[in-house]
């Protein structure tokens, strides 16, 4: 297996890997295929797929932000089961951080994930591949060493309508698992980068931001 990285839409595991997206993800949760032109070749958001045979099986993208010492992971995709893709995109993308980190001259502080909640939302529809079933992924990354951040999360909307989206949690994966607690002024400048391209923020993400700026700590808890 190998774990390849995708810049720009013109390599032909993108095609792939976008079909594969089709297929697990629901078709709003998928960017149009020529959209995605921009953000591969970004160099702060990083694209890599599994690939066996010329064949992708999987893939994963995440962003290292350099003056917060910390990452995110905007999504992973495992195709098939029984394969070990997922403990294999999870550990070449550690491996890439951790490279990263150290290029800067620090230790990766962790790295944050929204992730879904399906005890708020009775049904989420991914394809019927069934190690993307929210059950099933909320309970691997918990193993993985993520935290649910305490406190109600609402994201804006990728169609930069104003709606705020829920039934998600904004998680952790502290490098020192023993980490019951997080910045909360890390968490604020966080989400207003990482939001930044989207000009129009529903009114209960600004509240949610704001009441945050209050606080000085948010608890890390189980998922």
């Amino acid at each position: 297996m190998n774990y390849h990285r995708i810049t720009h839409i013109d390599d032909p595991l993108f095609k792939k890997m976008h079909e594969l997206m089709q297929e697990v993800f629901p078709p709003e949760e998928v960017l149009e295929f020529s959209l995605w032109k921009e953000p591969l070749e970004d160099p702060g958001i990083r694209v890599f797929v599994a690939e066996v045979n010329g064949e992708v099986v999987g893939a994963t993208e995440y962003r290292y932000y350099e003056d917060f010492n910390v990452a995110m992971t905007d999504f992973t995709i495992i195709g098939r089961p029984n394969q070990g893709i997922g403990r294999f995109l999870a550990q070449q993308r550690l491996h890439d951080l951790n490279a990263l980190a150290a290029a800067s001259g620090q230790a990766l502080y962790g790295m944050f994930a929204e992730i879904y909640d399906p005890y708020q939302v009775d049904h989420y529809e991914f394809g019927g591949v069934k190690p993307m079933d929210p059950y099933v992924r909320r309970e691997v990354l918990s193993h993985l060493g993520y935290k649910r951040l305490d406190f109600r999360y609402v994201h804006p909307s990728w169609n930069n309508d104003g709606v705020a989206v829920s039934g998600l949690d904004l998680c952790f994966m502290p490098s020192d698992e023993d980490q019951t607690e997080l910045e909360a002024s890390l968490i604020v400048a966080f989400l207003q980068r990482y939001y930044s391209v989207l000009s129009n923020k529903p009114v209960e993400w600004l509240e949610m931001v704001d009441q945050l700026g209050q606080q000085e700590k948010v608890a890390l808890l189980p998922i």
